[in-house]
């Protein structure tokens, strides 16, 4: 059966023209930094970012872990919100590899950090029973809050007052163009004040392996180490960079559709009977969704009668739903869902 996968965007497959360029790609051993196709990606990404320089990651995760080991010693504090991929879904990494202590802060709706709750949190540096805060981390757009995206104006109001303060700013931006192209502006407007930012190519932008990390030269000849040490150093990986150029090239500014079948598939659901669709969902291409009172099936037993119906859906807590579009689902794969759905609970 052929399945309409909504699970995630990370279920995406490179396409024809990456394949291509996978095939096609000249390569070279990147850990002496001889890979071409890795160079001009890294390259790319940079400029896209408005950072001094890249450096071609094996995932988003190795990213955000590279960047913080990078901007924080043993026993510097990361500022984080409580929210967050970093802290959810990272393993803590940044503390049991790293010694990163966290200071969590509750996310707002929107998934950014209120500024005042920074500065509660920032330590005394004269006392000795504290760590140092070093850094603090955002995500954009959100994943836990909805799909949510910060504007430019907030990210350089942060950044300001971090970098008053002496601490620098690390952007996950998994899904930075999405955040972009739901706002019109370019992704540069959202990262050039930031320290680093990571972003992924494996997600809505179809490449099948790989996260760029930018920042500054100085930053990023720190994180090559630190790559190195987390087993990163991939030899002749422009086979895995060719699809990300393509990437950059040719899926940015389609992301547009995404986010419009995340509407049309919102409004649908919305229809449905037993469902609760978040208000404001989709800010993006995430559609958020809950069954309702009178409905006695659990989250489980609707993922499980959805497969039967050719469609997957992740069930992200006992009555909640996460459905993520992508380039793989067209209008014709919405309309399948909501009938699914429809059929499920009726």
């Amino acid at each position: 059966m052929d399945f309409i996968d909504l699970r995630s965007d990370t279920v995406t497959h490179p396409t024809p023209a990456m394949r291509e360029a996978m095939a096609k790609a000249e390569v070279g051993d990147d850990v002496y930094g001889e890979d071409p196709t890795v160079n001009r990606l890294q390259e790319m990404a940079a400029a896209l970012m408005r950072q001094e320089a890249g450096l071609f990651v094996a995932s988003g995760t190795m990213g955000n872990l590279a960047a913080i080991l990078a901007h924080c010693g043993r026993g510097d504090e990361a500022i984080l919100g409580d929210k967050s991929h970093t802290f959810y879904f990272e393993a803590g990494g940044i503390s049991a590899l790293g010694g990163v202590p966290s200071y969590q802060l509750p996310n707002q709706p929107d998934g950014s950090l209120a500024i005042e709750d920074i500065q509660s949190a920032l330590r005394d540096p004269s006392d000795p029973h504290y760590p140092f805060s070093r850094l603090v981390a955002l995500e954009n757009t959100h994943n836990r809050c909805g799909g949510t995206f910060q504007t430019p104006e907030y990210t350089r109001q942060l950044c300001d007052f971090a970098h008053a303060h002496g601490l620098v700013v690390h952007l996950d931006g998994a899904r930075i163009f999405n955040a972009a192209v739901a706002q019109g502006i370019a992704a540069k407007e959202l990262t050039a004040p930031v320290d680093s930012v990571t972003f992924c190519l494996s997600k809505g932008l179809c490449a099948p392996v790989g996260s760029v990390l930018c920042g500054s030269k100085a930053f990023i000849a720190k994180a090559h180490r630190i790559r190195k040490m987390l087993g990163g150093g991939m030899r002749q990986a422009g086979i895995l960079a060719a699809a990300g150029i393509v990437a950059l090239e040719t899926m940015i500014e389609r992301l547009v559709e995404d986010h419009a079948r995340a509407r049309k598939l919102a409004d649908g659901l919305k229809q449905v009977a037993g469902l609760t669709v978040d208000a404001g969902s989709p800010a993006t291409n995430m559609v958020f969704l809950s069954l309702a009172d009178e409905v006695t099936l659990n989250g489980l037993q609707v993922e499980e009668k959805m497969k039967a119906n050719g469609v997957l859906i992740s069930a992200i807590r006992e009555r909640r739903f996460r459905l993520v579009t992508h380039y793989w689902i067209d209008d014709a794969g919405v309309e399948k869902t909501v009938a699914a759905f429809r059929q499920v609970l009726h």
